[in-house]
């Protein structure tokens, strides 16, 4: 009789780390987790390539800044602290999978975008390294970074008063975002921004940054926080919890274009007549229509769900009926909360988290 034969685990390619056993859960199940016990890392994932590059970049401009890194729930550089939140779904693949369901894109998901982003975010770290917004030049040339973060912004797509790096014309949303995205074209290696840019009034901004560089070669920034605000490994919510709340603030964030289609379909109480109230009418669709239009969207229900819930809060607030009895009415708030969930999927493409 031959001798058992012990269990080996699964081989493991040298120089590669085995899967954490989250990585084979279901979305379902990973949505369950929470980001502080998925014991993520930068070190020897892509990311840390990058930011070596970018690191690479800023040494060969002379400047003595070396952003400090770590993972978070977004993309963000605080106002202080000379340092770049990276978002935590870049850090995995199983979790860039499951970001691309759950918000239709990956931010940063190739190394090209994500090099511009680090870019970017290099510039609000310079920023706060060095106090370059309390100049008076820096005011000057880019506005007043004590402004409003607005909460939307209408770009002119035809002004050349602006870089264009990021994308949706990213620049024109703030001075501190201005100064960022024109501080990333400069940095690019081999970039021809003098040629690209040439005509443009925001060639001068460009030179302005150039000028300005060149004064801080070698300089030691004053700001030296190696602080880690909101980092992921102390982040004790689920992956539900974090898309959840992300979908609700994309889609709360346009009640007001929503509001424009919301008045196709369902207008203010008759004169004659009864019919019934938009908000509840949605309500009593809402389970079907929730995985109709997830299901032709092949958008998560986390969305569609947040989408109704908007739809139900603005029927209420302004007081609307159904226009038409409920076999009527159902096909077009379908097509009614399919259209706002789009507008959201496309609005959400390109853009940048402050």
């Amino acid at each position: 009789m031959a001798p058992a034969r012990a269990h080996s685990s699964p081989r493991v390619r040298r120089g590669r780390k085995p899967a954490p056993s989250w990585a084979r859960l279901t979305d379902d199940q990973l949505l369950k987790k929470r980001l502080c016990d998925l014991n993520l890392r930068i070190e020897g994932t892509p990311v840390e390539r990058c930011i070596r590059r970018l690191h690479a970049e800023l040494e060969e401009k002379g400047l003595a800044l070396r952003p400090h890194c770590w993972l978070a729930a977004e993309w963000f550089s605080p106002d202080g602290v000379p340092g770049i939140a990276i978002p935590f779904y870049l850090s995995h693949r199983r979790l860039i999978r499951l970001e691309r369901r759950m918000m239709r894109e990956v931010e940063g998901g190739n190394t090209n975008w994500l090099m511009r982003i680090l870019r970017h975010e290099a510039g609000h770290a310079i920023d706060s390294a060095y106090r370059l917004r309390r100049r008076r030049r820096w005011r000057e040339v880019f506005g007043p970074a004590s402004l409003r973060y607005p909460d939307s912004y209408r770009p002119r797509p035809g002004s050349r008063r602006f870089v264009q790096h990021l994308g949706a014309w990213y620049a024109q949303s703030h001075p501190a975002e201005d100064f960022a995205e024109t501080f990333a074209v400069w940095l690019k290696p081999r970039a021809s921004w003098k040629h690209s840019y040439e005509g443009w009034p925001a060639l001068e901004k460009l030179r302005y940054v150039d000028e300005l560089m060149r004064e801080l070669k070698g300089v030691v920034p004053p700001v030296r926080s190696r602080a880690q605000i909101e980092p992921a490994r102390l982040e004790r919510r689920t992956l539900g919890q974090h898309y959840r709340s992300r979908q609700t603030r994309n889609v709360t964030s346009m009640p007001h274009l929503a509001d424009e289609y919301i008045l196709r379909v369902f207008g203010p109480r008759p004169a004659t007549g009864r019919r019934m109230r938009a908000a509840t009418l949605i309500r009593q669709l809402k389970q079907p229509l929730c995985r109709s239009v997830a299901q032709h969207l092949d958008a998560s229900e986390y969305l569609v769900h947040q989408v109704l819930r908007l739809l139900i809060e603005r029927c209420e607030a302004l007081g609307l009926y159904a226009r038409d009895p409920v076999r009527v009415a159902r096909p077009r708030v379908e097509r009614l909360v399919r259209r706002i969930a789009r507008l959201h999927l496309i609005g959400s493409a390109g853009r940048h988290v402050l």
